[in-house]
């Protein structure tokens, strides 16, 4: 008898699609209040998904959906290096 394991499934913050946690990209928040990208999805922090592509995290940012999982105000900086970040991603 085989044993199945759970997919651990994630919302996307900016579409709201459910999909396996290796199929998005982790947000994290550090406790020093710090906002970055956490592609291995291992960090320490609170984490908040989206899926792998530019659409997405605009609508996370123009629905303050990161804002709303991390329970604080981002500035426009961070969302920039976020842009920044995910561009870096895309193109490997």
């Amino acid at each position: 008898m085989s044993t199945t394991r759970k997919v651990p499934m994630r919302q996307c913050v900016g579409c709201g699609e459910m999909k396996s946690k290796k199929e998005m990209l982790r947000v994290l928040k550090t406790a020093e209040d710090e906002i970055l990208l956490d592609a291995t999805g291992r960090k320490n922090g609170r984490g908040a998904y989206v899926c792998f592509s530019r659409e997405c995290l605009a609508k996370a940012i123009r629905g303050k959906g990161l804002e709303r999982s991390f329970k604080m105000s981002i500035p426009r900086e961070v969302y920039e290096k976020l842009e920044k970040e995910m561009d870096a991603l895309e193109a490997r």
